[in-house]
């Protein structure tokens, strides 16, 4: 159950991350709120998660996830450069966190 909670906690801090980009600094009052909101789920699945899983693991792949889904995110959403060595760059992320999985 702790990878669950890690994966879902990486999949909001992407939502916190990505929302920062619509509060406008924190001007805007909805998406304030959800981007608020996805910061307290994401710390707290962080911390059911590491009930578990080792803090150094945990953390690494916590903002890998959040790394990785943030930059495909800014490419998509906000027409953020998709340049080779970018996409490289976020690959070797990918097969950090992949590592990191196989080797706990």
């Amino acid at each position: 159950m702790a990878w669950t909670y890690l994966l879902l906690a990486g999949l909001c801090e992407i939502g916190w991350a990505i929302g920062l980009k619509y509060t406008d600094g924190f001007s805007r009052l909805v998406p304030s709120m959800l981007t608020v909101a996805a910061m307290i789920v994401s710390l707290a699945l962080l911390g059911l998660a590491l009930k578990t899983l080792p803090v150094g693991t945990a953390y690494a792949i916590w903002t890998g996830i959040g790394a990785v889904g943030t930059a495909a995110l800014g490419i998509y959403l906000f027409s953020e450069p998709a340049t080779v060595m970018r996409l490289a760059c976020i690959g070797v992320i990918v097969l950090g966190i992949v590592g990191l999985k196989f080797a706990s």
